[in-house]
């Protein structure tokens, strides 16, 4: 699962896109938490992330909701910028 950044000891991944493997997500790992996050509501669907690295993959989701989901759709990875 390629690695699409990292942060504040987070790091976001993302597989790509067969069609079993909707909806569009990413996946948060915090030490030995992991958080499946939708791309469209942003909210944590998946797993046992602690609260504040919720809100931090949160609030950089929204800075790149639009880039990931055009690497979801285009299935192009690429790394995006920490929070």
């Amino acid at each position: 699962m390629p690695e699409i950044s990292r942060f504040y000891g987070i790091v976001i991944k993302m597989f790509f896109k067969p069609k079993e493997h909707e909806p569009s997500h990413i996946h948060a790992l915090y030490g030995e938490h992991i958080g499946i996050f939708d791309l469209r509501t942003m909210e944590m669907t998946e797993g046992d992330l602690p609260k504040k690295a919720q809100e931090l993959v949160k609030e950089w989701m929204n800075q790149n909701q639009k880039d990931l989901l055009e690497m979801w759709d285009s299935q192009n990875l690429r790394k995006l910028p920490p929070l």
